[in-house]
């Protein structure tokens, strides 16, 4: 694993493991930042409590092979049917991870972007209704909740909806999640399957992709080359953040304890901070300099005009799920991972 001891903060979570046993998980986005520490969770939860799992892992990277037996990788594009794949096992869950989510692909693949959203979900949740009693997690998005014109002093809840302007090339993402959602519900009022939605932070951790253009992502990458953090704006923006592996044990504690066709924000109250702020912590970690910079003309076509994405976390903390890393705490393994 390329981080135990993180991997090991599944087992803090309160849910019925027996619930896995012999069971068929398959995990779009494997390769991802999350889908590497689902797949390292998983994997310990198999070996401690011997659950005989067996893991499918889609991938559009062909040349994937795992030595572990009960993991096996599939070369394929989600944006393409499935109909063609021999499953040989009965699929139990699918954990729909599969996404472009950084700014830089939101304006160069802005096509690509939509579609793997849309025709990607379409073509998992037709899987998981030609496979009866399997359970559909959908890894949404913090960006469905648009502008903060609407947002209390306690943060976005899962019943709120923000303004997205759908006329512009940067909607592409959060559109397309929001209808991502609405096709879970229509999979489950026309064809009963059960489904739940995972609202995801802004997720950062070791694992994260080396073309990752995430404000977060650019600021870690630095700081471990020991050059100064640049900062493209005022820095006035406070979003909701959340560990790599504290995102992942809230996806498989919702898989197992989410109610059907609800949606809960993953998030941590002591995750929030403003950009600048951000910068000035990572910087202080690292020992480097805060500087202004400026962002190119096609990075900037991706950027947010949000100026305030904080989610409330109410409804899965009361369902029993607690994140274990603070902000600092992450940004230092994350830091310590990548040297």
């Amino acid at each position: 694993m390329i981080y135990e001891d993180d991997a090991k903060i599944i087992l803090k979570q309160d849910c019925d493991w027996a619930n896995l046993r012999n069971k068929t998980i398959l995990i779009s986005g494997a390769t991802g930042l999350l889908g590497s520490v689902l797949t390292d969770m998983f994997s310990l939860l198999n070996e401690k409590f011997s659950l005989n799992l067996k893991l499918l892992l889609i991938s559009r990277n062909p040349s994937l092979v795992s030595a572990v037996p009960f993991i096996n990788y599939i070369a394929h594009d989600i944006n393409l049917s499935l109909n063609n794949i021999n499953f040989e096992n009965k699929i139990d869950y699918i954990i729909h991870l599969a996404s472009n989510t950084h700014p830089l692909l939101y304006a160069s693949e802005p096509i690509k972007t939509i579609t793997t959203n849309i025709f990607g979900t379409y073509n998992l949740l037709e899987l998981a209704a030609k496979n009866p009693g399997c359970r559909f997690l959908l890894a949404s998005s913090v960006e469905i909740y648009g502008e903060d014109k609407n947002m209390s002093e306690n943060g976005y809840s899962e019943k709120d909806a923000g303004y997205i302007d759908s006329n512009s090339l940067r909607s592409g993402y959060p559109e397309s999640k929001r209808l991502s959602e609405s096709l879970c519900q229509a999979y489950k009022a026309e064809k009963n399957v059960d489904f739940v939605i995972a609202r995801l932070s802004r997720c950062y951790g070791p694992t994260l992709r080396k073309d990752d253009s995430k404000v977060m992502s650019q600021f870690l990458k630095n700081a471990v080359e020991k050059k100064d953090i640049v900062l493209k704006s005022e820095g006035n923006q406070k979003f909701s953040f959340l560990y790599s592996a504290d995102t992942a044990s809230a996806i498989i504690f919702l898989l197992l304890n989410g109610k059907c066709a609800e949606a809960y924000n993953v998030a941590d109250r002591k995750s929030e901070i403003q950009i600048r702020k951000l910068a000035e912590l990572i910087a202080k970690i690292s020992g480097v300099k805060v500087v202004k910079g400026y962002p190119e003309s096609l990075e900037k076509k991706g950027y947010s005009v949000v100026q305030n994405a904080v989610l409330n976390p109410a409804k899965i903390n009361q369902l029993g799920w607690k994140a274990s890393f603070s902000i600092e705490e992450g940004i230092e393994i994350t830091l310590k991972c990548m040297k």
